[in-house]
């Protein structure tokens, strides 16, 4: 909406100054504005630098609303995001442009009573142009990152989707030769009890068996439906593991010492939790192997407020902060031959069972936490 000209002599010599020195301005100002050489289109900098230019010398005489303030706030904005250029330059090259202008009317000759409300104009207008095109400039970059993560988490769904495919072929064509190999094992352990290494062997089996049943578990995260729910004291779970580890850690010399609630149960897919555990504790194996003194293994819990939290704690090397951001995400592994499959299907497991898993690491211990609710009768 227009208004009439003003009619203060100050404001009518102002625009006089501005429209008869534009082109000085624009030159003066692009002598000192930052630019990226690379990434700025200097052509688009020139033409917003005189659009701007115009929109203050409108301003003072009541020809620009806040509306066309704010479009072209909007358009330099979204030209920043699609150049994908940072924002910085442009708060700098605008204030810039403020001070070029304020110094100008300060050696206008404008009458003192006069300059202090046009100074108090052209900061308001700049203050607007800046607010608008910075704020847009966010919700442009905010929906740009969640595009963006929308077409990562797509892409982590399609690359389970693919190894779910794998994981069912190979499960298919490995599975039935090594069940007869186990089973064979047992015929030998039957007939020929004293016949030496087939603990070790059988041991080794399962454990090759619980390693395909990871992958297997990646391609059904949503098949809720199967799981089997009961009721499970966490501290039979947890030794039951550690039977099934036991010859591992005599092999590792590892010291294991655990404080776990007798009579603290949960309720869930006892087969799924119980690959948590495992999963937790062989990664604990595996880290303690690379210490230099004593391996340790601790486990204990903790209950309040409905809750049991279970902590397992290892001595191994330190994991580096920024790994344990990514730690749990599929296909992520700190191990040099590790798949990156094993902490994201605990966290899964975890989860839908309504608990939550958390890791630390510090240069004595690394302990992963996991919160599970209590069951209550």
């Amino acid at each position: 909406m227009e208004i009439n000209l003003r009619m203060d002599s100050g404001y009518k010599k102002l625009v006089h100054i501005l429209k008869t020195n534009e082109q000085v301005f624009l030159d003066l100002w692009e002598e000192q504005i930052i630019v990226n050489k690379n990434q700025d289109n200097i052509e688009l900098i020139r033409r917003n630098g005189r659009l701007m230019y115009e929109v203050i010398t409108n301003s003072i005489i009541n020809k620009m609303s806040k509306n066309d303030l704010k479009i072209l706030a909007f358009k330099v904005a979204k030209e920043r995001v699609e150049a994908d250029i940072n924002i910085g330059e442009f708060v700098y090259n605008v204030n810039l442009g403020r001070s070029i202008i304020v110094r100008c009317v300060n050696h206008s000759g404008i009458a003192l009573k006069e300059l202090q409300s046009i100074v108090d104009l052209i900061n308001n207008q700049f203050d607007l142009f800046c607010y608008y095109a910075v704020s847009k400039y966010t919700e442009l970059k905010d929906m740009k990152l969640q595009e963006k993560n929308v077409f990562i988490s797509q892409t982590h769904k399609d690359r389970l989707s693919i190894l779910g495919q794998m994981s069912s072929s190979f499960v298919h064509e490995f599975r039935n030769p090594l069940t007869s190999v186990i089973g064979f094992i047992k015929l030998l352990k039957n007939d020929h009890p004293r016949l030496p290494y087939l603990d070790v062997i059988s041991k080794e089996l399962d454990q090759l068996k619980f390693r395909i049943t990871q992958f297997l578990h990646t391609s059904k995260m949503n098949t809720v439906n199967e799981s089997k729910n009961e009721e499970i004291k966490i501290k039979f779970l947890i030794e039951e593991v550690i039977d099934f580890l036991y010859p591992s850690i005599v092999n590792g010399n590892i010291q294991v010492t655990s404080n776990i609630d007798a009579n603290t149960k949960v309720t869930g897919d006892r087969n799924e939790l119980k690959q948590v555990f495992l999963n937790l504790l062989m990664n604990a194996v595996d880290a303690v192997s690379e210490a230099e003194n004593q391996r340790k293994i601790s486990i204990y819990t903790d209950v309040e407020d409905n809750q049991i939290k279970i902590s397992i704690s290892n001595n191994g090397p330190t994991i580096n902060p920024d790994a344990v951001k990514f730690i749990f995400e599929p296909f992520y592994t700190t191990k040099k031959l590790g798949t990156g499959i094993g902490l994201f299907v605990v966290k899964n497991i975890v989860e839908r069972h309504n608990g939550k898993i958390t890791c630390t690491s510090n240069d004595d211990l690394t302990t992963f936490q996991i919160i599970l609710p209590i069951y209550n009768n």
